[in-house]
C-alpha cells in the first residue's frame, strides 16, 4: 500500500504515468489528472488514519471514558460518550466545528461561487471527507462530478409522480431514497463477495451518487406538490449543486441561491448523536447500503423533536402575530411568553440538548438577515424574541439553555423569499444532512466499525446493580 501511495502521488503530481497491475480501481485513482478528484484526495488519507486508529486502540483500548449514570440511561442517553464521529464535534459552550473549523471560519475559508459570499456546500463536503479545505478548482470538479451523476432512474421518477398529494413531503423523500437502492454499487459488490477492506470504495460511490440525486428528488417532490407537476429543468454541469437545486424549483433570485448555499452548508452535520446522524450510522453498521441507511435517517429527521422543529417555530410565530401582532411592545411580548410558559407550553426554537449558548447556526442566519432583509417584519419579531425570551427562561430556573437554536431562524428566511410551504422545509434539511452522514458512513467503512449493538437493561436489573431497595 505504501508503494501504491507513492506511485499515486507521483502520478497525480504529473511526475509519471503508472498502471498498478491487478487493480482496476487503483489504476483509475492513479490516472486521475490531479488531486482535484475527491476520491484521489481521500485515498491518500486512508492508510494514515487507519494506522493512527489501530495504534490508538492497541495502546488505549481498555481505557475507560466517562461514567454512565442511571439518569443518562433513562434520559435518552444524553451526555453518554459512545460514538466515534470524525466529521464534526459539538461543544456545549462553543458550538459546532466541522473538522475543527467553526462556521465563521468555514464561511471565510471555503470556496464560493463567482460573485457569491456564502460557502459552497461542495466545499464543506470535501472538508468533511478529507479534513482539508479544498481549492476552488477541486470544488468545481466536485460540482461537475455531482452534475454527471444526478439523473434519476425511471422507476423512481414514476414513483414520485404517482404519490398522492396528501402524502407528506418527507414520506415521499425517504421512500424515493429507499427506492434508489436499486442503483447501489455497494449492495452489488457485497453480493459478489467483495473484501471488507474494499467496502468503503462502493460506499463512497453510492454516497456521491446519492448526494448528486437528492436535489432532483427534492425538486420533483416540490414541483409535483406546489408547481402543478412541472418537471425539474435539466442540470447545468457548469453550475453548482445549490444553484441547480434552486433553478429546478423555480427560484431565480440570486440571493435565495446564496441563502441555500448557507443553509445547505450549516445544516449538513451536527456530530454523530443526533437522531438522523445516529440512525444513518446505526443502519449502516448492519452493512445496509447508503440509500437504505440515509432513508432510515430521514424517517428520524421527520420527527417534531428533530427536523420538523423549524416548522413548529413558524406555527408559534403565527400564534404570536395573531395574539399580539407584528408591532407588539416588549411588555406585550413578555406577557405573551409568560402566559405561554405558565400554560405548560414551551417556546419553540429555544434550547438544545447539548448547546449551552446561542447556536452558531442561528447567529450566521441572523447575520444574513441583518445584511439582506433588516426591515422584514417577521425577522424583526424573531429579533425581539431573541432579546426577550432568554432572560424569561432563565428567570424560570428550569432551563439549562435559554438561547435560540438553528430552527428559531431558518423558516423566517425561507418565508421572506416566498417559500411558504412549511411541510417542505424538512426536505431541505434532509438534502443538507446527507453531506455529513454520508461522509461519516464512508469513514465508518474505512475504519471497519462493526455492527452497533449496545447492551440494554431492565429497571429491575438496574436496581440490583446500584443496590436500590
Amino acid at each position: 500500500m505504501a508503494l501504491f501511495r507513492q506511485a499515486c502521488f507521483k502520478a497525480i503530481s504529473g511526475q509519471q504515468k503508472l498502471l498498478v497491475p491487478g487493480s482496476q480501481l487503483s489504476n483509475q485513482l492513479c490516472l486521475a489528472s490531479n488531486a482535484a478528484d475527491l476520491k484521489s484526495a481521500l485515498i491518500e488519507k486512508i492508510p494514515v488514519v487507519q494506522e493512527e486508529v489501530k495504534a490508538f486502540r492497541k495502546e488505549h483500548g481498555n481505557t475507560k471514558v466517562g461514567e454512565i449514570t442511571v439518569d443518562m440511561m433513562y434520559g435518552g442517553m444524553r451526555g453518554m460518550k459512545g460514538l466515534v464521529t470524525e466529521t464534526s464535534v459539538l461543544d456545549p459552550e462553543e458550538g459546532i466545528r466541522f473538522r475543527g473549523y467553526t462556521i465563521p471560519e468555514c464561511q471565510d475559508l471555503l470556496p464560493k461561487a463567482p460573485g457569491g459570499q456564502e460557502p459552497l456546500p461542495e466545499g464543506l463536503f470535501w472538508l468533511l471527507v478529507t479534513g482539508d479545505v479544498p481549492t476552488p478548482e477541486q470544488v468545481k470538479g466536485l460540482s461537475a462530478d455531482w452534475a454527471s451523476r444526478a439523473e434519476l432512474p425511471s422507476h423512481v421518477v414514476t414513483m414520485l409522480n404517482n404519490f398522492p398529494s396528501n402524502l407528506h413531503p418527507m414520506s415521499q423523500f425517504s421512500a424515493a431514497i429507499a427506492a434508489l437502492n436499486s442503483e447501489s454499487k455497494f449492495a452489488k459488490a457485497y453480493s459478489e463477495g467483495v473484501h471488507k477492506t474494499k467496502y468503503w470504495e462502493t460506499n463512497f460511490e453510492d454516497s456521491m451518487d446519492l448526494i448528486a440525486k437528492l436535489p432532483v428528488v427534492a425538486a420533483t417532490i416540490y414541483n409535483n406538490l406546489y408547481r402543478d407537476s412541472a418537471s425539474p429543468c435539466p442540470i447545468d454541469p457548469s453550475k453548482g449543486w445549490s444553484y441547480n437545486f434552486t433553478e429546478m424549483i423555480g427560484y431565480k433570485d440570486p440571493l435565495f441561491t446564496e441563502l441555500m448555499r448557507l443553509y445547505l452548508t450549516i445544516h449538513s452535520d451536527h456530530e454523530g448523536g443526533n437522531v438522523s446522524a445516529h440512525t444513518t450510522h446505526l443502519v449502516g453498521s448492519a452493512l445496509s447500503d447508503p440509500y437504505l441507511s440515509f432513508s432510515a435517517g430521514m424517517c428520524g429527521l421527520a420527527g417534531p423533536l428533530h427536523g420538523l422543529a423549524n416548522q413548529e417555530v413558524l406555527v408559534f410565530l403565527n400564534k404570536v402575530v395573531d395574539a399580539v401582532g407584528l408591532d407588539a411592545t416588549d411588555d406585550q411580548m413578555k406577557e405573551f411568553v409568560w402566559s405561554l410558559l405558565k400554560s405548560g407550553q414551551v417556546v419553540p426554537g429555544y434550547g438544545h440538548a447539548v448547546l449551552r449558548k446561542t447556536d452558531p447556526r442561528y447567529t450566521c442566519q441572523r447575520e444574513f438577515a441583518l445584511k439582506h432583509l433588516p426591515d422584514d417584519k417577521l425577522f424583526k419579531l424573531v429579533s425581539q424574541l431573541y432579546t426577550l425570551v432568554p432572560p424569561i427562561l432563565m428567570e424560570t430556573g428550569k432551563v439549562k439553555n435559554p438561547w435560540p437554536n438553528v430552527d428559531a431562524h431558518s423558516g423566517v428566511l425561507l418565508q421572506y423569499f416566498g417559500m411558504k410551504e412549511m411541510n417542505y422545509y424538512t426536505v431541505l434539511f434532509g438534502v443538507s444532512r446527507a453531506l455529513g452522514v454520508t461522509a461519516s458512513l464512508v469513514w465508518d467503512r474505512i475504519l471497519g466499525l462493526p455492527l452497533e449493538r449496545p447492551k440494554s437493561m431492565s429497571t429491575t436489573g438496574l436496581k440490583k446493580m446500584v443496590g436500590a431497595k
